[in-house]
C-alpha cells in the first residue's frame, strides 16, 4: 500500500474525526475526553498550523497528525504533534510516516524543536518509534496520564531538535 501525506481537506472531515475519535475512545494515548463532530472536528483541525492526512492510492484516510505550537511567545518555536493511525491499518509503518513528515513539515512552519509532551509509559510501539527517529526522552512524569478506569500512568515527555 502506498500512502500520500497532505494538508487538510475538509470533505475528510467524517473519516478524520473517526481515526481521530478511536484514539480518544480508546482511552490510552490522547488526554482528550470529548470525541470531535463533523462541526468542531472540522473547527480544530483547521486551525493547527498543519494538519497531515495520510491516504491510501484509493483516497481512504489511514491516518493523520497535528501540529501546532507547544507554547507561545518565547517559546513559540517548540511545536507539538499528536498523531492517529485508523485502528485497522496500525502496525504498516503509517506512524512512522506521519512522524516524518510531521518533523519536516515543522521545519517548514518555522519551528526549531519538536516536543510531546505526554507519551504515556505503556504506548511501547510510540516509544520505540520516537528512539528510533532520534528523540530523547525526558524525566518521566509520575501517574501523569489518567486512565479510563481511574488508575494513573507515567508519561515520558520527548523532543527532538529539528
Amino acid at each position: 500500500m502506498t500512502i500520500h501525506i497532505t494538508s487538510y481537506d475538509p470533505r475528510d472531515i467524517l473519516a478524520l474525526c473517526t481515526v481521530w475519535n478511536d484514539v480518544v475512545t480508546d482511552g490510552i494515548a490522547f488526554p482528550q475526553e470529548k470525541c470531535l463532530g463533523v462541526e468542531d472536528g472540522d473547527t480544530f483541525f483547521a486551525e493547527q498550523t498543519f494538519t497531515g492526512v495520510a491516504k491510501d492510492d484509493n483516497g481512504i484516510v489511514a491516518g493523520l497528525y497535528i501540529l501546532h505550537p507547544n507554547n507561545v511567545g518565547r517559546c513559540g518555536h517548540i511545536a507539538n504533534a499528536s498523531y492517529a493511525v485508523d485502528k485497522t491499518l496500525r502496525g504498516q509503518h503509517i506512524g512512522e510516516m506521519l512522524v516524518k513528515h510531521s518533523m519536516a513539515q515543522a521545519k517548514v512552519e518555522g519551528f526549531r524543536v519538536l516536543q510531546f509532551n505526554a507519551v504515556v509509559a505503556s504506548n511501547i510501539h510510540a516509544l520505540h518509534l520516537y528512539e528510533r527517529l532520534g528523540f530523547t526522552a525526558m524525566t518521566p512524569i509520575p501517574g501523569g496520564f489518567r486512565l479510563p478506569d481511574g488508575s494513573y500512568e507515567d508519561i515520558i515527555p520527548h523532543y527532538i531538535v529539528l
